[in-house]
């Protein structure tokens, strides 16, 4: 067993969200997730994609409820009274690199525009740098990779305090087989937290 295995699942309340951590009861709000053509092309990876519409939740959820037992934060993002599924936030590979994680997000089409997936981002991020002893994960950078053709995952990113730190070539593949060059950011611990 690693030390990147069991990690303690949490809940995170940030202004009017709530980050928890995802359950079997998501699946319907999952599944209508994974209609939407961005999440699919950027978010969901080829076994959601080539699977029938109506598994798509059920694999991708599938994938993620034991996720906190395998070394990832896997958050849903709701509204803060337990509303509305409206995305995910998630942190993989922890401590796989000691003292680092990659994180990973999307939101649905109806909760856009409302700065949540970066809200989500930042509080995920605040949260795992603080020291384990303090409830965190006690990590020292978080990166996250996104293809260029998705600039809205840049402004997230950007938004939530990851810097730019260059391009990985041809390092993202979408569904269709078609292979994008991807910005890399990360934001660290000893980062300012940005004003959002």
């Amino acid at each position: 067993m690693t030390s990147a295995s069991l990690l303690t699942p949490r809940t995170l309340t940030v202004g009017d969200l709530l980050l928890r951590p995802l359950a079997a009861s998501d699946e319907p709000a999952v599944g209508e997730a994974m209609q939407d053509p961005g999440i699919l092309r950027w978010a969901a990876g080829r076994v959601v994609n080539d699977a029938a519409p109506a598994d798509r939740g059920r694999i991708w959820l599938a994938a993620r409820l034991n996720a906190w037992a395998n070394g990832t934060a896997a958050f849903a993002v709701t509204e803060a009274d337990g509303g509305a599924l409206l995305g995910y936030v998630g942190l993989r590979d922890v401590h796989r690199v000691p003292d680092q994680a990659v994180a990973a997000y999307w939101v649905t089409p109806a909760a856009r525009g409302r700065a949540v997936a970066a809200r989500a981002l930042d509080a995920a991020a605040t949260w795992a740098f603080r020291p384990a002893g303090g409830g965190g994960l006690g990590l020292h950078r978080i990166s996250l990779d996104h293809a260029l053709a998705n600039p809205g995952s840049c402004r997230v990113a950007t938004r939530a305090g990851f810097v730019t730190e260059g391009t990985l070539r041809e390092c993202f593949i979408d569904h269709s087989g078609q292979r994008h060059d991807s910005h890399l950011h990360a934001r660290l611990a000893t980062d300012p937290r940005p004003n959002l």
